[in-house]
């Protein structure tokens, strides 16, 4: 890279910070970037301050919105009787996708992690401790992440929840639809086992 400009090799390290954007990447984007128009150039920039500027955490959910509260929490026609939790805003996003869950959420914008420094205090934990005692809650649906972090996460809320009666449960992980029983690991399937159903 010694061999570009200072405003290129400055886009290409700022580029590079993207998550899953890698050197080679990284150039490709730099180079598209400085080929489209000036018009196309400015908006994908005015794109990203004004998603920064605007965008906040809903302060009920923890959500990202650009209204408080969010659509989610303001929506009269969602079951209010069940929050689901989850690591982060695009995991949110995941499960609207499917069309199928229509409760609440509560957005925990991290996980814990001691290896990493991370406990419960910091994470969105204490607001979702304010919300099962004001709000008429009958399940919280635990959808952390099936890593060790999110396990974690998962089990110290499970305690921390169930001596309030509130019914805790958490989403079944094993197979994926489509995957191979020789290709899955022995966790995965182990998984898959306990969250096995009657037909």
């Amino acid at each position: 890279m010694r061999y570009y400009s200072k405003p290129l090799k400055n886009l290409i390290s700022e580029l590079g910070k993207l998550p899953g954007i890698g050197g080679k990447t990284a150039q490709r984007l730099a180079f598209h970037i400085l080929s489209m128009s000036d018009s196309d150039a400015e908006a994908i920039a005015d794109a990203i301050v004004t998603a920064k500027r605007e965008m906040k955490f809903c302060s009920v959910c923890g959500n990202l919105t650009d209204e408080d509260p969010c659509s989610i929490c303001s929506d009269q026609t969602r079951d209010r009787s069940v929050i689901c939790v989850v690591e982060s805003p695009r995991d949110v996003y995941a499960m609207e996708r499917i069309r199928e869950y229509r409760g609440l959420y509560h957005v925990l914008n991290g996980a814990i992690s001691p290896m990493d420094g991370i406990g419960p205090e910091d994470i969105n934990l204490r607001s979702l401790i304010v919300r099962l005692q004001s709000e008429d809650i009958n399940e919280l649906i635990l959808a952390t992440n099936p890593n060790i972090e999110g396990e974690a996460t998962a089990m110290y809320i499970a305690k921390l929840v169930k001596p309030s009666g509130i019914k805790v449960t958490r989403i079944a992980h094993g197979i994926p639809v489509g995957g191979d029983l020789e290709y899955a690991d022995e966790v995965t399937l182990s998984k898959a086992l306990e969250g096995r159903r009657e037909l």
